[in-house]
């Protein structure tokens, strides 16, 4: 680990070497949380092991003498469009911490997701997705990038500062959430349970570089229904009773979207700095009932991101929304069919964008301490979403990601984390710790 010559105090190149020597013990505990599966959930998918990392986290921290709170959020109920209906906790309990400061410092959340993506297919890995395991230099393992292994530098920063009898100033605030790959649900729980701070650090992979602006997503599911008949029988005009394939149907409706995308491509009010512009595109499409019939009906799952620019009033973006009905219901207007039956239309919950400010301190206080610690960050953003956004809209918590691994290695088979990347990034968390919470006197 090398360093910006003379950018460190001597209080901080003692708890950088410390960092250091504790290489083996950073790593076992980022083998640690690997091996507890908590796999995304799918409706209605049974608990998985949460709750077992989420103790393991907070005795960590109790050790440390913060205050912890382990509980399980109440289902979320019907006719909160943040979230989706009726999404229940039990069995994955959601994380908050406090490690309290001296006094007359900032506070700083610690924040990340419990949750990783599915393993599969295991037969492809080299080794048990589930059991982290070193090679060449890479500690290997489902969620070991994406972000367990940036759980474990973030609390591995506070440890070491704490065996070397530093206190600081300010307030440590930690989170860690679930429900992050699947919704987003987590980090809105914990926001509403109370946790907030005067900045944060969500540990995404993002190379040591600063994310400071995501886009926003939702998911709407369209019907567009068709009637069923014999396929290989001749038939009549519909309107006299005659088949409609519902897939062919899906054809107009198609061609919208693609004519949407580009203009949203071209828009001047969608041009980002940090993001590309938004975007939309059929993700799932099911329909038909039989090989040789008329499919009743094509259901078609859509992929829509859209900017923090087009946050409403409320906090939403409904006027993406209606965008999106507008645009292809007027692209099937002229068909008689459509007149009759209209395109159905369900809108999930919705996964709003935000931003911090590219100059905000938090950001050039994370950037420098990668600096400091050899790694060379840029500001940038994410085109996907993080929980960054939740605490940032909804907590009044200006938040990046900073974190150690590759986007390019989350969500993969034999998903890997480097190990100098989790001492550095435990390395460059710690000196945040020290310059935005300050040191007691």
């Amino acid at each position: 680990m090398t360093a910006a010559e003379g950018a460190r105090s001597a209080l901080e190149d003692r708890v950088l070497a410390a960092i250091t020597d504790g290489r083996e013990e950073l790593v076992a505990l980022a083998g640690d949380l690997v091996a507890f599966d908590t796999t995304a959930r799918n409706p209605g998918d049974p608990a998985r092991d949460e709750a077992a990392l989420q103790e393991y986290l907070r005795t960590r921290l109790a050790a440390l003498g913060a205050s912890t709170d382990l509980w399980e959020p109440e289902p979320t109920g019907t006719g909160n469009r943040f979230v989706p209906d009726d999404l229940d906790f039990a069995g994955r309990p959601q994380l908050a911490a406090q490690l309290r400061g001296a006094g007359g410092g900032r506070s700083l959340l610690l924040n990340g997701h419990v949750d990783a993506v599915s393993a599969e297919p295991r037969d492809l890995w080299t080794s048990d997705p589930h059991k982290a395991e070193v090679r060449d230099g890479r500690l290997y393992g489902r969620g070991s990038c994406d972000m367990k292994g940036g759980i474990a530098g973030m609390l591995f920063a506070a440890e070491t500062l704490q065996r070397l009898g530093v206190r600081l100033a300010g307030d440590v605030v930690w989170c860690t959430d679930t429900d992050e790959e699947s919704s987003g649900a987590g980090a809105y729980a914990c926001v509403a349970h109370g946790v907030r701070a005067d900045a944060g650090l969500c540990a995404e992979p993002t190379g040591f570089d600063a994310w400071v602006a995501c886009r926003g997503g939702v998911n709407p599911i369209l019907t567009i229904e068709g009637r069923t008949g014999h396929s290989e029988t001749a038939q009549p005009h519909w309107s006299v009773g005659g088949a409609v394939n519902a897939i062919e149907k899906w054809e107009l409706v198609q061609r919208a979207i693609r004519d949407l995308r580009e203009d949203w491509r071209t828009r001047p009010e969608h041009a980002h700095p940090y993001l590309s512009p938004p975007d939309i595109l059929p993700t799932v499409i099911r329909g038909g009932e039989w090989m040789v019939t008329y499919p009743s009906s094509c259901e078609v799952t859509l992929s829509v991101q859209y900017m923090p620019a087009r946050v409403d009033a409320e906090g939403s973006g409904a006027a993406v929304f209606g965008e999106v009905e507008d645009r292809l219901n007027a692209a099937v207007a002229a068909d008689p069919w459509f007149e009759e039956h209209p395109i159905r239309w369900h809108w999930p919950c919705d996964i709003v964008p935000d931003e911090v400010p590219a100059d905000h301190p938090i950001v050039t206080a994370a950037l420098a301490a990668a600096n400091d610690v050899g790694r060379t960050g840029i500001v940038t953003g994410m085109d996907s979403w993080h929980d960054a956004a939740v605490f940032i809209r909804r907590a009044a918590t200006p938040t990046i990601s900073f974190g150690p691994g590759s986007l390019a290695q989350a969500h993969v088979v034999d998903e890997f984390v480097p190990v100098q990347d989790l001492v550095d990034h435990a390395a460059a968390v710690a000196l945040v710790l020290l310059r935005w919470c300050g040191v007691a006197g």
